[in-house]
């Protein structure tokens, strides 16, 4: 075989085909067969049609020459009209023709005629009729014979032909030529483009023609010139007849009805098919210009079916940033554009910058007309109202591909749904999964209450006016506190932490705080690409560390303004313990800029003693001192926030308060992952995997008997979980409340309470956690609530399911979800109910109350916000002020689009919102947890000593305050009421509460009855009264009615739940009806100013006391952390 092989010749080097042609005496010797193909090509005639019309360039060429002749007849004509001496014959048939002007025109005339004929004869197709009376063939007949008749009869060289004509020639010859041109440089969208042309030179060609006829006719009449002929023309067929000019013989009047009854016959088919592709066009959207691609910067928008909330959420958060209002916004939907959509693209402010094209990104046509190639992002969003949202995933990544594929260097921005098809995106430069930051937020949400308010409010772009104009406290602090976002800034850049060169991050974050009101929360060094959330002191500041921070705005659009004594180099005095020595904090925005007044501080004393003990009865000659916070750490004296070296949990074994059965706990990674791409936490696992029948709550194995959570017997209260089925979005709910920097002793039992039961693979991942158990059933059925433990639990997370994401009418995606939620605000008052909604616009009927004025003014305020926001005033969170958002009890992933957008300026942003919510762990970065303030930590006083407090001693660095009132009714509003229990004292009439949502009984119970006896009896003391206070009084009787029916229907609900508890079988004694939280607000502060005061109770004077025993306001306030993670 080798041999063989070697015997076969090489190819020859340069055997190229004309070789076959000509031939090549060197290889004449070898062993070959020639081979001939023959086509057609090799007849006379088919050389000529290739060259005449098939080939693209040659025909080109031919049309572009014989246009050429067309109007070169048509100049000629025009000659001869204007050299014409009318004087010399008024006839008809004759005119006077200079011998040049004839020969140029016989030689055109011949040349057009062997053309025609020679195109005729290669076109010829068996029909010899049909081509001889095509319109062209005649028209060339006309205008080429009589001339090339008079060469051989030379007496009627003077006869008329109306060569101008050749007008439509040259028409028909453009059409033929434009088409060429498109068809050699392959553009196939010069649909509208033909049409345009075709209708302009119809209209030419209609005037030329009236103009020239008329002139010739009028020679016998009026005899008008060429420009009056042309001003008639354009006055008749403009319908504006003035009169001045007109025909005055009958054959050109003839002339003038033929050419106004073709206009009307094929000027109205042009303009019909000139509106149909300008419709067409419309509804695709046209292309994007390349010039404006190669001069101007534009984004992509790549989505399946574009909403109206989607857009404005976009297009709002997009341009609220200043460098990006020169951008174009190129929109790519295979939908046609909705009304909604229309009507918002055609409004100034979004007609110049947005441009909607209608076509598939699966297409590089399509992407070619969107310029993907020049753009500066492409972002790729799914469609979260697929009732498949596997099949929605596959879209999205399919699209991924084809911008990958088309344009590689374009930087992708994608958003998909399940986590398990994350990684077959993962090549795109920012990636966010919907149900990872769901299921995680939710479930930090349980244990840092509002961590989806505080999310929200920090990837959305506000100014921090908000709000400002209510006469509620509250309100203006939250709305200002809103404003705060995440920027960065490199430290021997900053002017905020240039000073901290070489100084601990601890040291910096407080230190920056105090002075300049930003809270530093995380650093980056040069080397490493990893973000570090709360590094710790022992982490020292270099020059090129990238910082991350806090604030209401950037470090660059701040203006500083300090004080006289700075000025003047005078050493600042006094310590930070002072009240009156606090920083204040007045931020003035002026054109996109904040001044800060920058008041006289300076780093405390570091030769200070360490921490002093506060006092209990507060009889101190001074307020407490707090240890200064130091320069360099100090390994002795930093206590870091260590959660593996918690002594108390140093026994591994865990043992329930009954007595159970111990259970044996271990640090790990999570030994089955349900999904490529999720990331490794070291997590609180189970010695031995948990058996399958052990995780169903509501049913007992041969492992233990337990049927309910009563019998559990757990420490810790309960997180219930409602979803339709068990996805493996489920998987990061579950890991940050095991994550191994969560104390042992607080980890609270989970139950996912699913529709359908969850399949093996899901069982797998979850049984090597603790206290995760599921049971099937829903939360519309009063018996599954019961069940899996409800009123043992202290939060209820409901998700919105899948098969209820798409409606008929869109808002009502969420009818059955609100109405549920309701129904279980109502049976279990003191549950905290956090609810995931489809729309954001919906939270309004969260906990709804129809006779709330209080809601019915927060609703109106949300209505002034929106008119604020379409000014640009403020952000576009209209349902900010809505207390189900503020309390972080209701959320929408929908709201989380913007930290997708926001990445495209700030590409750590979805860096910084994992390691918040325990997404990612990094080595050395801290994580999210939440402290209550207790009644001994009043001493504390403000916001800047707490935050002095816990970075002196834990390292901690406080990020926002969580703060829980008692709301009290201002006397403006319309409607005042008394709670039931201010009437069992006569003292306690100043004190008023939030009205009830419940409407007038026409009949009351005996015990109202007798609560009214008590009231007309103690009226009697009001007697005193000023009569202007007897509206106020009959007012607080009727809200007191309506509060003892209030009281009574809540009884009938408790006796109802009660009923089905006994029926199945359960205590009854844990359900308490009288915990009610529906007179308290809540909200979150992000970032308060040093000043802001801790307030928990009002606590009363010491000696004697108040003889009224006015019901106090009550707060519960919860500071939110970056706590250190020493590793």
């Amino acid at each position: 075989m080798e041999q063989q092989e070697s015997e076969v010749p090489p190819l020859p080097p340069r055997f190229r085909f004309r070789d076959l042609l000509l031939g090549d005496q060197s290889f004449q010797n070898d062993d070959r067969v020639q081979v001939e193909f023959y086509v057609n090509e090799n007849t006379f005639k088919e050389r000529l049609k290739l060259f005449f019309i098939k080939n693209q360039r040659s025909s080109l060429r031919i049309r572009v020459f014989n246009f050429s002749l067309k109007l070169l007849t048509c100049l000629l004509y025009i000659i001869r009209v204007a050299t014409d001496n009318p004087g010399q014959g008024l006839n008809f048939f004759c005119v006077y023709l200079f011998f040049c002007f004839w020969f140029a025109q016989v030689i055109v005339a011949i040349i057009s005629f062997l053309e025609t004929m020679l195109l005729m004869y290669l076109s010829y197709k068996g029909n010899i009729w049909e081509q001889i009376f095509q319109v062209s063939f005649l028209l060339e007949m006309i205008n080429t014979v009589p001339f090339i008749i008079t060469i051989f009869w030379p007496s009627i060289r003077n006869i008329f032909i109306p060569v101008f004509l050749n007008c439509w020639l040259a028409k028909c010859a453009l059409e033929n030529m434009i088409n060429d041109v498109h068809r050699a440089i392959q553009r196939t969208n010069s649909a509208m483009f033909n049409q345009v042309l075709i209708l302009i030179c119809t209209l030419l060609c209609l005037v030329f023609t009236g103009t020239c006829g008329i002139q010739h006719l009028e020679r016998a009449g009026k005899n008008l010139s060429l420009f009056n002929s042309f001003y008639f023309c354009i006055v008749t067929f403009s319908t504006v007849g003035f009169g001045d000019v007109t025909p005055r013989i009958w054959p050109s009047q003839l002339l003038v009805v033929i050419m106004i009854c073709v206009a009307l016959v094929v000027l109205p088919l042009q303009f019909e098919e000139l509106m149909y592709l300008w419709m067409e066009r419309q509804k695709s959207g046209g292309n994007y210009s390349r010039h404006r691609a190669q001069t101007e910067k534009h984004v992509v928008l790549c989505v399946s079916a574009l909403k109206i909330d989607l857009l404005m959420d976009f297009l709002n958060e997009f341009y609220a940033h200043p460098r990006l209002q020169d951008y174009y916004v190129v929109i790519l939907c295979p939908s046609e554009m909705d009304l909604q959509v229309r009507r918002v693209l055609q409004i100034p402010l979004w007609s110049q910058r947005v441009i909607y094209l209608q076509g598939s990104v699966l297409k590089d046509q399509d992407l070619l007309r969107a310029k993907m190639d020049d753009a500066e992002a492409c972002f790729i969003l799914s469609s979260r109202n697929e009732v498949d949202r596997m099949a929605a995933d596959h879209q999205t990544i399919l699209r991924a591909w084809a911008v990958k594929d088309f344009a590689p260097n374009c930087p992708l921005y994608v958003q998909i749904l399940k986590p398990e098809n994350k990684f077959h995106v993962k090549f795109a430069d920012h990636v966010v999964c919907e149900e990872e930051f769901k299921y995680a937020m939710l479930a930090l949400n349980c244990v840092c209450p509002a961590t989806s308010t505080l999310v929200t409010l920090l990837v959305h772009t506000s100014r921090g006016r908000e709000g400002q104009q209510s006469p509620e406290q509250w309100q203006r602090m939250y709305g200002c506190c809103s404003g705060n976002e995440v920027y960065h800034i490199r430290l021997c850049d900053s002017k905020f932490f240039g000073e901290y060169n070489g100084k601990s991050f601890t040291y910096a974050s407080f230190h920056a705080h105090k002075k300049y009101g930003v809270c530093l929360i995380g650093i980056k060094r040069e080397d490493n690409k990893s973000i570090l959330l709360n590094p710790g002191p022992r982490h020292i500041m270099a020059a090129t560390d990238t910082c991350y921070y806090i604030n209401i705005t950037k470090e660059e659009n701040s203006a500083f303004i300090f004080n006289q004594e700075e000025r003047k180099g005078r050493p600042a005095r006094g310590n930070y313990d002072g009240p009156s020595q606090l920083p204040v904090h007045s931020i003035i925005a002026s054109m996109g800029t904040v001044a800060m007044d920058l008041q006289n501080t300076s780093p405390p004393d570091l030769s200070g003693g360490k921490l002093v003990p506060p006092t209990i009865n507060g009889t101190g000659g001074r307020r407490p001192s707090i240890a200064p916070v130091q320069e360099i750490a100090d390994s002795s004296s930093i206590l870091p926030c260590d959660l593996l070296s918690d002594q108390s949990e140093d026994d591994s074994v865990f043992i329930d308060e009954k007595g159970h059965s111990p259970t044996e706990y271990v640090k790990g990674y999570p030994p089955n992952s349900p999904y490529i791409g999720s990331s490794p936490t070291l997590c609180h696992l189970l010695a031995e995997k948990a058996p399958f029948c052990c995780l169903r709550l509501d049913q007992g194995c041969r492992h233990n008997s337990f049927e309910d959570a009563k019998a559990y017997g757990f420490k810790n209260k309960l997180i219930i979980v409602s979803a339709e089925t068990a996805g493996n979005g489920l998987y990061n709910f579950i890991v940050p409340l095991r994550a191994y920097y969560r104390p042992r002793k607080e980890l609270n039992p989970i139950v996912l309470l699913l529709d359908n039961p969850p399949d093996n693979h899901f069982l797998e991942a979850i049984c090597c956690f603790p206290m995760v158990y599921y049971m099937a059933g829903t939360i519309d059925n009063l018996d599954s609530l019961l069940q899996c433990g409800i009123i043992y639990a202290d939060n209820l997370v409901v998700v919105d399911k899948e098969s209820t994401m798409s409606a008929e009418e869109d808002y009502m995606a969420d009818a059955k979800t609100i109405v549920n939620v309701q129904t279980m605000f109502r049976l279990f008052p003191s549950l905290s109910i956090i609810t995931e909604l489809t729309h954001p616009s919906n939270m309004r009927f969260m906990q709804f109350r129809a006779k709330d004025c209080y809601s019915l003014a927060l609703s109106k305020l949300e209505k002034v916000r929106q008119i604020l926001s379409n000014r640009d005033k403020g952000s576009n969170l209209a349902f900010m002020f809505r207390l189900p958002f503020a309390a972080g009890r209701v959320f929408s992933i929908s709201m989380l689009d913007t930290l997708l957008y926001q990445s495209f300026v700030k590409d750590y942003m979805i860096l910084i919102a994992r390691l918040l919510l325990g997404l990612d762990t990094t080595p050395g970065s801290g994580y999210l947890c939440a402290m209550k303030v207790t009644e001994e930590d009043l001493w504390i006083s403000t916001y800047g000593r707490l935050f002095q407090k816990l970075c002196s001693s834990s390292a901690e660095i406080p990020i926002g305050i969580y703060r829980t009132e008692s709301h009290i009714f201002t006397t403006s509003e319309s409607q005042v009421s008394v709670s039931v229990d201010d009437c069992e004292d006569t003292k306690d009439k100043g004190d008023e509460s939030r009205s009830n949502d419940q409407s007038d009984h026409p009949l009351l119970r005996k015990k109202s009855m007798q609560w009214a006896r008590r009231l007309s009896k103690k009226s009697v003391r009001w007697q005193g009264a000023s009569r202007d206070s007897s509206k106020d009084h009959a007012q607080r009787i009727a809200q007191q009615r309506l509060n003892l029916y209030r009281r009574s229907e809540r009884e009938e609900l408790s006796e109802l739940v009660r009923n089905r508890m006994r029926h199945l079988g359960l205590p009854t004694s844990g359900y308490d009806e009288q915990n009610d939280h529906q007179n308290t607000l809540s909200y979150v502060l992000i970032n308060p100013s040093p000043d802001t005061r801790l307030e928990l109770n009002d606590i009363p004077s010491a000696g004697g006391g108040d003889q009224n025993r006015a019901k106090r306001l009550a707060r519960i306030l919860i500071v939110l952390l970056l706590c250190l993670l020493d590793v």
